[in-house]
């Protein structure tokens, strides 16, 4: 049995509720004769995904999402599945890249799924001969569902797209947990550095960003939180972290993490007050939120380990991980997201598919959230899974709770 069909058993096991729907999509067959097109981190848990949508009866074509997000041993052992096409490689060039994006959108797809919009943005852009075939798709990142929200302001997106990231069960887990624990794993087992006692600098403070202070400051960091929210701002003041500005916290801050999905978040006018031997960091889907072009231009020296490299500015040293990219994904040992999460995310995202597959045709082009029924089914699905019991209202408490007229 090769490496990638052992790594995906073992997160398998740890998908209870991708294993559930894959019971009732193997059953009901809802993507019989229907081709999905998709972009996404090819690991583990996604080629769980992956095979669950074929085993409904798609045909699905998946590429990476990131240059350096691809596992090469499962995405061999993922295009081994029925039904499954697979053209993802690790440290593939740009041109590379989009040429697997191409093959992807050359199946015809019915149906995308994408990890920062990259299918959406090139059917809307470069292969608008596929617009009158998609019938929908489905979202799994913030600045992925930015992309999309500003193209629907213009009027330009022109097909439904289900927003995902944008749901409880994902915003509780998946960013806070998820994002916390897969950041940190990945820095301190490509730096063999201690988080305890380090000026830990979070750059946002969405849910990612929270889960990433809550889960360093329980490593003992002294966080520091950076932000262009005041409300914001003033939450993560109240939960106990130092708030200032990213100039402010460049001077004490030992190691950084993005989590803005913006651009140039740590740029020349930082570096110059960067500590020496600094570690810079990105959680955010793109590689812009540290510039790295200027970091290129200035450096003295570029010193290259695995999954780091050192410029050499003047009589310092900055450490950037991953190239700037997700550094839970992009580092040479990076895993990602804990399987149990995206046990959550990924139940979301086939029953998604699956509202997309039975209602795509009646909806109009723009971006739509996730039913709250599926939300709730994937929860409930997770509960039954743990063995754990809520309570239900009553009669008298659902009567209660939509009067306006009973008083004190």
């Amino acid at each position: 049995m090769s490496s990638g069909t052992l790594k995906i058993e073992w997160a398998g096991q740890y998908m209870p509720v991708l294993a559930a729907i894959r019971k009732q999509f193997v059953k009901e067959r809802p993507f019989e004769g229907m081709t999905i097109g998709m972009a996404l981190h090819v690991e583990a848990k996604t080629a769980n995904l992956v095979s669950t949508l074929a085993a409904g009866g798609a045909e699905v074509h998946i590429t990476g999402c990131n240059p350096l997000s691809t596992q090469d041993d499962v995405a061999e052992a993922l295009g081994k599945v029925k039904n499954v096409n697979c053209y993802a490689k690790r440290s593939c060039t740009v041109d590379e890249y989009y040429a697997a994006i191409n093959d992807v959108l050359d199946a015809k797809p019915v149906i995308t799924i994408d990890d920062g919009m990259d299918l959406i943005h090139y059917i809307h852009t470069k292969r608008r001969d596929l617009l009158k075939k998609v019938i929908g798709g489905c979202e799994e990142t913030t600045t992925g569902i930015h992309r999309l929200k500003a193209m629907a302001a213009e009027g330009k997106l022109e097909f439904p797209v289900v927003a995902v990231n944008d749901t409880p069960m994902k915003h509780f887990f998946d960013n806070v947990h998820g994002t916390g624990e897969s950041v940190l794993s990945s820095i301190m087992i490509t730096t063999n550095t201690l988080i305890a006692g380090k000026y830990f600098v979070v750059a946002g403070y969405g849910y990612c960003g929270r889960g990433l202070a809550r889960k360093a400051h329980g490593l003992g960091a002294k966080v520091i939180v950076t932000e262009i929210d005041p409300r914001r701002a003033l939450e993560a003041h109240m939960d106990g972290f130092m708030v200032m500005t990213m100039e402010d916290a460049a001077v004490i801050g030992d190691i950084f993490v993005t989590t803005t999905g913006n651009c140039a978040v740590i740029a020349k006018k930082h570096f110059a007050k960067l500590k020496d031997g600094a570690i810079l960091a990105n959680a955010g889907h793109f590689n812009v939120e540290i510039d790295l072009e200027y970091l290129h231009k200035n450096a003295a020296k570029i010193i290259r380990r695995d999954g780091i490299e050192t410029f050499v500015l003047g009589k310092k040293s900055v450490h950037v991980l991953a190239e700037g990219r997700l550094v839970n994904l992009a580092t040479p040992k990076g895993m990602g997201h804990p399987i149990e999460v995206m046990d959550l995310s990924f139940a979301l995202q086939a029953l998604c598919t699956l509202h997309i597959a039975k209602n795509g045709k009646k909806m109009k082009g723009g971006v739509y959230d996730v039913p709250n029924e599926i939300d709730e089914q994937v929860a409930n699905l997770k509960l039954a899974s743990l063995g754990l019991s809520i309570d239900s209202l009553s009669k008298e408490q659902k009567k209660y709770s939509c009067s306006w007229d009973i008083g004190t």
